[in-house]
């Protein structure tokens, strides 16, 4: 007789479904952030990679004009590096270099400071209205820059200036826009203008700074003043830093402010800041391969300076660059160690390979096998 086993019935195992992504909507996928990003790249090279390397080819080029306007006709050639030698030998462009420099060391600091001072005092807790005041510090940078420095003017030019005729007035003879002082009637603009502007980057930099920060500080029986000078300062240092190179380069751009206040004041000549000298250069004197060089160097000025600056205040602390100097010490000397060793390992080696007869082979220890 033949046995029948019984069939067992298995019950089908559950799946996970699989979803399957078309090669279609990858590709869309990847090209959805540069569809997006293509309006804003667009404008990005037309407004700023084209008109650099524009001005880098300038300033290479010279254009030779037969008669005297060129009527006789225009012609261009390459010159080389002669229109970077003709800026540098321009004194009065060179000089005013120098004189923006002198401009940053004192007007880059006053200003910082001023920013950081009202941008703590509006987020102090005592602080009222601090909306209201802080859309007041912020106004002026609303009002063009050739329009502040034509209020200001009236504020400078004696005869006009309540505040000339207040200072003579008490016995004094001011003089905003003397050869030696009109520099800083500049600063004063320049400070007025744009210190609203670095205030509300602070400000953005104080806000994010957590509640609990300020609430142990306040159990640790912290003042106001050391909440400020060892929380608040320390934690805003990106801000700081960000707008000092905002401001270095804006010291360099300067152009606005000396080209308006030129009219009522002599001592400002057509080279007072480099961005002037450039302007005179490329739309007074038709040289735009001179201009397009001072143009290159004032950008790897700002640059240079802007650098250097990013360099010292991003420095680590003297603790860690000591123990970083150690530590590659240390490598160095165990690597020299290990090449020591090496080396000595196969001179023994070396030495025991000479002296084993024929047939002998020696270990890198110099024993026989």
């Amino acid at each position: 007789m033949s046995t029948q086993t019984p069939t067992q019935t298995r019950t089908p195992e559950r799946t996970q479904p699989t979803f399957r992504t078309s090669t279609k909507a990858t590709r869309a996928q990847k090209r959805a952030p540069w569809v997006l990003l293509a309006p804003f790249l667009a404008l990005f090279v037309l407004t700023f990679i084209i008109p650099i390397i524009s001005a880098l080819f300038q300033s290479f080029t010279t254009v030779d004009r037969k008669g005297l306007f060129g009527e006789d006709g225009v012609t261009g050639r390459f010159a080389g590096f002669d229109n970077y030698v003709t800026a540098l030998n321009d004194s009065g462009f060179v000089a005013s270099i120098g004189r923006m420099l002198l401009f940053g060391i004192v007007q880059v600091p006053v200003m910082i400071i001023a920013c950081t001072v009202l941008a703590l005092l509006l987020e102090s807790a005592s602080a009222r209205w601090p909306g209201f005041f802080r859309a007041i510090y912020f106004m002026p940078y609303g009002v063009p820059g050739v329009i502040a420095t034509i209020l200001w003017s009236f504020l400078y030019v004696p005869g006009l200036s309540p505040i000339v005729s207040l200072l003579q007035s008490m016995g004094l003879q001011p003089d905003f826009l003397g050869a030696n002082s009109v520099l800083w009637s500049i600063a004063n603009i320049v400070t007025w203008t744009y210190t609203g502007y670095n205030m509300l980057i602070i400000v953005a930099q104080l806000k994010s700074i957590p509640g609990e920060v300020y609430e142990a500080a306040k159990m640790d029986g912290a003042g106001p003043f050391q909440v400020a000078w060892r929380i608040q300062i320390p934690l805003i240092a990106p801000a700081l830093v960000l707008t000092t190179v905002f401001s270095i380069i804006g010291t360099l751009q300067l152009f606005a402010e000396p080209q308006i206040l030129s009219t009522v004041a002599p001592a400002i000549d057509t080279e007072y800041t480099p961005n002037y000298a450039a302007y005179t250069n490329a739309f007074a004197f038709n040289e735009y391969g001179v201009a397009s060089a001072q143009a290159v160097i004032i950008a790897l000025a700002a640059f240079i300076l802007s650098f250097t600056f990013l360099a010292l205040t991003n420095r680590p602390p003297k603790d860690e660059r000591d123990q970083r100097k150690r530590a590659r010490k240390d490598g160095l000397e165990a690597r020299r160690a290990l090449q020591t060793r090496a080396s000595a390992g196969q001179v023994v080696t070396n030495r025991a390979d000479q002296s084993l007869p024929a047939g002998r082979v020696a270990t890198t220890e110099g024993t026989e096998r």
